[in-house]
């Protein structure tokens, strides 16, 4: 399948998904989460595909959600509704990538941030360049990171999790690595070789029991994921239709700071 914003290819284990919309700092609209959804289905019926690598074009990994698509469904009649949908796909792919039966590496080549950081919490090995950052920065423009917040209590615990959704601080990746969103920072020109050489690492095993590892870390321990993810969706597009959402949207098209009630 031809994609418009992602690049796939497969090298020996390893099949590789780039985000590709490197203008838009790879920020996620509706067209790159659906072509996502659309390649890990095709990976996961590759059977020479042992572990997927998830990494972005350009300088950053991924900005999060696209918030110039999220301003212009501001001004539809059916925008809730349209928030709602948006939320919900969103949701499908973290639990796709938590459900996925074959290890997810993400290569973070540069800033991972809002929703870029849930696929980032999402994947299973977590391998970074120097110049990667990691944060939530939802509440400086009137939004809730809903689905991202138990993903990020699951990885690194509920401290360091309150700590960076509320100050809504982006980390660079020594930090993120000290944290534990990040497992290893390699030089940037090594990054995609390395995780390469996870994938390899993860092929080593049968793959009946990498699933099952799988299961019993994302449907056992993470038994209250799903539920979570769900509630975190609902409470993400409400958040889309506070006054505070769009003062926070509204100074972003016009690049000043936000003014709270």
């Amino acid at each position: 399948m031809s994609f418009t914003h992602l690049r796939v290819h497969v090298h020996e284990v390893a099949g590789t998904v780039i985000l590709n919309r490197p203008e838009q700092r790879n920020a996620l609209n509706r067209q790159l989460l659906r072509e996502l959804r659309q390649a890990l289905e095709d990976l996961h019926l590759q059977r020479s595909v042992r572990a997927v690598i998830l990494t972005g074009s350009g300088s950053a990994f991924c900005a999060g959600m696209d918030l110039k698509e999220m301003l212009e469904t501001a001004e539809q009649e059916d925008a809730q509704r349209l928030w709602h949908q948006d939320a919900e796909l969103y949701r499908e792919v973290l639990e796709q990538m938590l459900l996925f039966p074959k290890p997810i590496i993400a290569a973070v080549n540069g800033p991972a941030v809002a929703g870029g950081a849930g696929l980032v919490l999402a994947s299973d090995v977590v391998l970074a360049a120097p110049e990667a950052r990691f944060g939530l920065p939802e509440p400086l423009r009137g939004l809730v990171a809903g689905m991202v917040a138990p993903l990020l209590a699951f990885r690194i615990g509920a401290g360091h999790a309150a700590r960076l959704l509320l100050t809504s601080e982006i980390v660079p990746a020594e930090e993120a690595l000290r944290i534990g969103a990040f497992h290893r920072v390699v030089p940037e020109e090594q990054l995609w070789a390395a995780a390469v050489e996870v994938a390899r690492q993860c092929a080593r095993g049968a793959p009946e029991a990498l699933q099952l590892s799988k299961r019993m870390l994302n449907e056992t321990v993470g038994a209250q994921l799903s539920t979570l993810l769900a509630t975190g969706a609902a409470i993400s597009a409400t958040a889309r239709t506070t006054e505070a959402a769009q003062e926070g949207l509204r100074a972003f098209q016009e690049k000043r700071q936000p003014q709270w009630p």
